[in-house]
């Protein structure tokens, strides 16, 4: 059978596909649409026939440690029950009180295997399979300051010690703002935590419980970030999430998005380094940038996102804390001074498997909207979603190499988390939102792409799930969220690791082999239920873990 997953793949035995070496990695067959998206409904997710899944946590679990409102995994008690003031009412109650509370949005997941974790029962055993996340949504205090925090997900303990609060404030006493994006940094020895939020901090925090966090932003810099990433050198990939302003008279949005790559002065100093944009040379030579791509349908605009074109990249230092100290700063406003080269919304880059960092993907979101001119009506632009792969000598590199590896439609648009499933292939979710949702009649959907083909004469990838949509997230999409809480669930959190918290464990250093070898699945539905899902073989097999 062939291991790779150009097409529908047929197959008699459940799971008999798994590549041996997890180099291919696993054969999936295709979903064949995704779920229609119709006031009141609450469709069921529908997986691969290969796949199933199981709940890793659960929005209305709580904490095992509860501080003030925040007491659940994926809800904070802004809007009490009226039987019980010590209970959040998590579903709007009768007209007359027609209101929820405040849900956090779990996000970004990192797993790791760790030993010696403690929580808040200082005589539990905890395990060592745990999971992070930060959480993107909060309710504000008194002063207006959002109440954020981050978890661990305790894989391997009972319900009552399963979720763990790590942190709600910094060391310096400062309430956490909510969280975008998380990764493990072997050298600093910290997890990273981003914010997608120009005015808020970059933070990093320990393993230990409690956690302290640290705001890294004098050297790493404010933006809206929200993918970051490790590299074998020890520098920091980030991928920022601004959305731009509207091109005149039109949904297009203008590209306000960079890569950023952080060069510390030695692997794991989060306070001494180097911050650098990514800054692409259009086929003349010259930088393409935020003002060569205001215009609706600019030629440097389409010309990035065109099959079969590739374009000379380097990186532009735009903050080195030798000279200009370690003050907090924004990286979006000095990225466009240093004629930088932004994308429409790029959330999550990722380095291919076996490719020694030399090779990295990372998507664009696009306009989420069916009647943006760059979708293709005008010009094809990037108005739907776009996967790019830069090619460099190795990670620390100073130059390389773009190219567009596939464009979106209707069909597969506001691509957001993405990861590899194995050498090859490269799963990527959708965050289309509520509005396109309705102009397609079509929820969300995960897709596996192969990285070897060529997706340039309408090869589609395969769809590994399509996203249902829990009872919850249906009442806030037919009441705009009440005021705060989105609306339809959203596929995020998509994450396939061993858990090895070493230099060797950094993604993309191992080619991964999902299922064995302790390599596991994990995907959270935002909104709604927040619930964080593991994804296992339909057919269970011997773990070699």
């Amino acid at each position: 059978m062939n291991r790779r997953i150009l097409g529908l793949v047929v197959g008699t035995a459940a799971f008999a596909a798994i590549a041996d070496n997890g180099s291919s990695g696993p054969s999936l067959t295709n979903v064949p649409s995704a779920n229609p998206k119709a006031a009141g409904y609450a469709p069921a997710h529908q997986l691969s026939r290969e796949l199933r899944q199981i709940v890793a946590a659960q929005g209305s679990l709580p904490l095992e440690n509860p501080d003030g409102i925040i007491g659940w995994y994926g809800y904070e008690n802004d809007a009490p029950s009226p039987d019980n003031a010590a209970l959040p009412q998590m579903v709007p109650g009768t007209r007359a009180t027609l209101t929820a509370a405040q849900k956090t949005e779990p996000d970004k997941n990192t797993y790791l295997v760790l030993k010696n974790q403690k929580g808040a029962d200082p005589s539990y055993d905890y395990g060592t399979h745990f999971m992070f996340q930060g959480h993107e949504l909060a309710a504000r205090d008194a002063q207006g300051r959002h109440l954020g925090y981050f978890t661990r997900i305790n894989l391997d303990a009972d319900t009552a010690h399963r979720v763990t609060l790590m942190a709600t404030h910094d060391v310096n006493g400062v309430p956490i703002e909510t969280i975008d994006g998380s990764t493990w940094d072997p050298f600093a020895q910290r997890l990273l935590f981003t914010t997608e939020n120009a005015n808020a901090p970059t933070y990093a925090a320990t393993l230990d419980f409690p956690s302290q966090v640290e705001d890294v932003s004098g050297a790493l810099g404010r933006g809206g970030y929200e993918g970051i990433q490790n590299d074998s050198d020890g520098n920091l990939w980030i991928v920022e999430d601004i959305g731009g302003g509207n091109k005149p008279g039109t949904t297009a949005r203008i590209p306000n998005s960079f890569i950023y790559r952080y060069l510390p002065q030695r692997p794991g100093d989060l306070h001494n380094g180097r911050l650098q944009v990514l800054q692409v040379l259009n086929e003349s030579g010259q930088p393409v940038t935020f003002e060569s791509q205001t215009a609706l349908c600019a030629p440097d605009q389409m010309a990035l996102r065109t099959y079969g074109k590739s374009f000379d990249t380097r990186w532009v230092t735009i903050h080195d804390t030798a000279v200009q100290g370690n003050a907090p700063f924004n990286a979006n406003t000095a990225a466009k001074a240093a004629h930088g080269t932004p994308f429409k919304r790029p959330e999550n880059g990722v380095f291919r498997p076996g490719s020694n960092f030399r090779e990295f993907f990372f998507d664009e979101t696009g306009d989420t909207n069916a009647t943006s001119p760059e979708n293709g009506t005008a010009c094809a632009a990037g108005g739907w979603t776009s996967l790019f792969k830069l090619a460099q000598r190795g990670p620390s590199a100073d130059q390389g190499e773009l190219s567009l590896f596939f464009q979106g439609s209707m069909a597969v648009a506001g691509l957001d988390n993405i990861q590899f499933l194995s050498r090859d292939l490269l799963i990527a979710v959708e965050d289309a939102g509520d509005t396109l949702h309705t102009q397609r009649n079509a929820l969300d959907s995960g897709y596996v792409f192969d990285v070897t083909a060529d997706y340039s004469h309408g090869l589609q990838p395969v769809r590994w799930l399509a996203e249902g949509r829990d009872a919850s997230a249906a009442i806030d999409s037919a009441n705009g969220g009440f005021g705060k809480n989105d609306g339809d669930n959203e596929i995020t959190g998509a994450h396939v690791s061993d858990g090895d918290p070493s230099v060797h464990g950094i993604l993309g250093a191992k080619i991964p082999n999902v299922f064995r070898d302790g390599w596991r699945w994990f995907w959270t539905g935002q909104h709604g239920d927040n619930i964080t899902w593991e994804v296992l073989p339909a057919r269970r097999h011997h773990d070699d873990d």
